[in-house]
């Protein structure tokens, strides 16, 4: 049986036992575009299995392809945990404009003014003869810096390159991070970065007095009942979760155990939460915390985890120098309404606020290239373009009768 997520013969039997169904509050779009343009490469054994859902103003499109663990047979589903990798910085970004909302810190603060290792940071310079030198920082890192990675630091601490970005508590980190120089002048330049996002979390322990990953779940995760995200997976969370598959075109995926940026154990006290990349969940939870984005700071189940102005001024409006690109706090934003980021391991999500449409990818893949993705991004655009034409003909109906 061909592991269809919309094949209207099928869809009851794979509901019930994959779990890939809709949630109460949304309607069957009826389409199965993902489901078309993907499965070619599952059944071809180049794309190991991968969850899509699309959503746009009240319909949705869910499809569950291929296998969570391709030797066992065992199918795709909602309930399947994953590593979002750096799909994390979003979560740090709604915990600091939560402490912005209640005027707790400003996105303007020094850094310094928390983590007083960084009052005096400097900057590396290397001159016309290959020369390395060390000059003071003239602009002071402010929190607004670091989490939309203008600060000047590096992709990781050493320690991190190393050992994995579970391998240090944020204070930790935050302390390697102002022990070694900037790559340049704060507020410049843009340089994508875990340790930035590390730093904003760290802040938010100073702040709170509590661990981050503690804040973020009675703040967000526990409102919006996201009963399977976590830095520290059970045993049994990891048992059911996605294996990890290294992909190229035109040949098999074939199983990996471990990538070295997140290296075995991935659970129990060696595991420290971690802001640039680190959280597990699975496309249930996941839904949750993007669908409350796009409705502007309020759940599904109708928690509200942020004001309707603190999303769009923090977290959809971008935060950057002009020409530095659309990034707000650790998210990717645009004028047009998107929210979004994407992972290591291919998973992305993207959320427009403004036409209540959300579009996200589940896999675990490392390698490439992925021809799935540009035969997947097809089937979004086909998804928004039918549903919306669905949406305006329904409506000039509705008027009529």
């Amino acid at each position: 049986m061909k592991n269809y997520a919309f094949f209207a013969v099928f869809s009851f039997m794979l509901m019930a036992v994959s779990g890939c169904c809709h949630t109460p509050q949304v309607q069957d779009s009826g389409t199965r575009f993902a489901a078309e343009a993907v499965q070619p490469f599952v059944d071809s054994g180049e794309c190991s299995g991968a969850i899509s859902v699309l959503y746009q103003d009240g319909k949705q499109e869910t499809a569950c392809l291929g296998w969570a663990d391709v030797d066992k047979k065992i199918p795709m589903d909602l309930n399947k945990m994953f590593m979002q990798c750096s799909q994390t910085k979003g979560f740090c970004g709604v915990s600091i404009a939560i402490l912005v909302e209640e005027g707790k810190i400003s996105l303007d603060d020094p850094i310094s003014k928390y983590l007083p290792e960084f009052k005096d940071m400097k900057i590396v310079v290397r001159g016309a003869d290959k020369k390395v030198t060390l000059v003071p920082a003239k602009t002071p890192i402010t929190i607004r810096m670091v989490m939309n990675h203008t600060a000047g630091f590096p992709f990781e601490v050493p320690t991190k390159n190393k050992k994995g970005w579970a391998s240090l508590s944020l204070q930790d980190s935050a302390r390697e991070a102002a022990a070694n120089p900037l790559r340049f002048e704060p507020g410049t330049r843009v340089q994508y970065s875990n340790t930035g996002i590390d730093i904003g979390a760290a802040i938010v322990e100073v702040v709170t007095g509590k661990g981050w990953d503690e804040f973020l779940k009675e703040r967000v995760l526990d409102p919006l009942e996201m009963e399977n995200t976590t830095f520290n997976p059970s045993d049994k969370q990891l048992a059911n979760s996605v294996q990890m598959y290294k992909v190229k075109a035109g040949k098999k995926a074939e199983f990996q155990a471990f990538a070295n940026s997140m290296p075995l154990p991935h659970n129990g006290p060696t595991v420290f939460p971690s802001a640039g990349a680190g959280l597990w969940t699975n496309a249930a939870d996941q839904i949750k915390f993007y669908k409350m984005l796009m409705n502007l700071g309020i759940g599904d189940n109708g928690v509200r985890i942020l004001k309707e102005e603190t999303v769009l001024e923090l977290i959809a409006k971008n935060s950057r120098p002009k020409k530095l690109g659309g990034y707000s706090l650790g998210l990717a934003v645009n004028s047009r309404g998107d929210i979004a980021h994407g992972g290591a391991y291919g998973t992305s999500a993207r959320v427009n606020w403004k036409k209540k449409q959300m579009a996200l990818w589940v896999t675990q893949q490392t390698g490439g290239p992925r021809p799935w993705s540009a035969a997947w991004n097809k089937a979004v655009a086909k998804f928004f373009a039918e549903t919306n034409t669905k949406s305006i003909a329904d409506e000039y109906t509705g008027r009529t009768k």
